[in-house]
């Protein structure tokens, strides 16, 4: 994804300035606050897979899900999965894969080239998990922290062979059928748009009720569109609980219309790679943190319901990062980026629910998510 350059971020980047880069190279980070995590008991393995939830932490690999483990003291909501493995990213032109590519990956179940959005290397559209759910009268989210535009939540929606042309991949939404869709991206959906579009009319004269802020969020029924920023949500020092109520919203709406066809949905923690392509550890980290609060909110949702599979994974990991010094009572952590942008370690899977037993072991980024869609049915 692409970094924003805002001076406000840059001012907030100063406040939180607990993250410091003493001699020696190593930059260290002290987290502002612990939080209690959850404790989840998953449901008897032979119950009906219904629901389907796929988060995808962009750029998380298992580097930062460490960093992030001491820096909340040694406990982290996503120990709660009882299946563990490990997924290979490379695309098919590239080692190295960006998020186009390994975004169509989870969301097809097919590799594809650098750049291509839900699209083959030679840009025959691909339809995703939310699409098959779709065709099988299920219902749909999408649920992002960064802008609608971006790669992630295009894998899943839209089909284009470049991840920079924006205005078609908007456009694509219209013809999507995804039930519940929220992120940010107000700009391009009309007022920067090249070709004079409001995108946002379009959408609600289809049927779409729209929302500008939380409070519309919360009153809104489906279908959903939700632009609660101009570009990328607020920080997560900055927007507080707003992304959790966004994906909580989703899940209340989609199980509450769907009654026994289930839903299926992803939920992407956005801006741990913004800020790991900036080797801003302090930003990333939070952003870490609150994408694995999120993941809390979603287990105990799921142990409720009890016919809901999760899955929690990552498109790539970003950064070369290194964990290297620390103190897990401290929770504070020394670090070293290699690089800012992606590498091509295989990142880990974590698979929680009814069906998790299908999971486990090294596999294509591909075949995770074809095992997924098995249970989509």
């Amino acid at each position: 994804m692409k970094l924003v350059k805002n001076i406000s971020l840059i001012v907030l980047c100063a406040i939180l300035s607990c993250c410091k880069q003493p001699e020696g190279g190593l930059m260290y980070y002290t987290s502002a606050g612990q939080y209690e995590t959850v404790s989840v008991t998953p449901p008897p393995a032979d119950a009906q897979v219904r629901n389907v939830i796929l988060m995808i932490g962009d750029g998380m690999g298992l580097e930062q899900i460490s960093c992030a483990w001491v820096l909340n003291h040694g406990k982290l909501n996503i120990d709660n999965f009882p299946v563990v493995g490990l997924s290979r990213t490379y695309c098919t032109n590239s080692l190295i894969t960006d998020s186009a590519a390994g975004g169509t990956a989870l969301a097809v179940g097919q590799k594809t080239a650098i750049d291509h959005v839900g699209c083959s290397p030679d840009g025959t559209p691909l339809y995703s998990i939310l699409s098959k759910a779709r065709e099988l009268g299920k219902k749909t989210g999408c649920v992002t922290v960064c802008h609608l535009a971006d790669a992630t939540p295009c894998d899943f929606c839209c089909h284009d062979e470049c991840r920079d042309n924006a205005d078609a991949l908007i456009a694509d939404y219209l013809d999507c059928g995804v039930d519940f869709i929220a992120g940010g991206g107000r700009d391009y959906f009309g007022p920067k748009r090249k070709d004079g579009r409001d995108i946002v009319e379009e959408m609600k004269a289809k049927g779409y009720n729209y929302a500008s802020d939380e409070q519309q969020l919360m009153t809104a029924p489906l279908p959903v569109l939700g632009l609660m920023s101009d570009w990328n949500l607020p920080v997560a020092a900055e927007r507080g609980d707003l992304y959790r109520h966004m994906v909580s919203r989703c899940l209340d709406l989609l199980s509450s219309e769907s009654g026994e066809k289930g839903f299926v949905a992803m939920l992407e923690g956005s801006c741990i790679d913004d800020w790991l392509h900036a080797n801003r550890i302090d930003l990333a980290m939070e952003e870490t943190l609150d994408f694995d609060r999120t993941i809390g909110d979603v287990l105990q949702w799921a142990e409720k319901d009890g016919h809901t599979l999760v899955v929690v994974t990552a498109d790539h990991a970003t950064g070369a990062l290194t964990l290297q010094d620390g103190d897990i009572a401290e929770g504070r952590i020394g670090v070293e980026f290699g690089n800012d942008g992606h590498n091509g370690i295989a990142v880990p899977y974590f698979v929680w629910g009814p069906g998790a037993g299908a999971f486990g072991g090294t596999v294509e980024n591909c075949e995770l998510s074809n095992i997924i869609s098995s249970f989509i049915k």
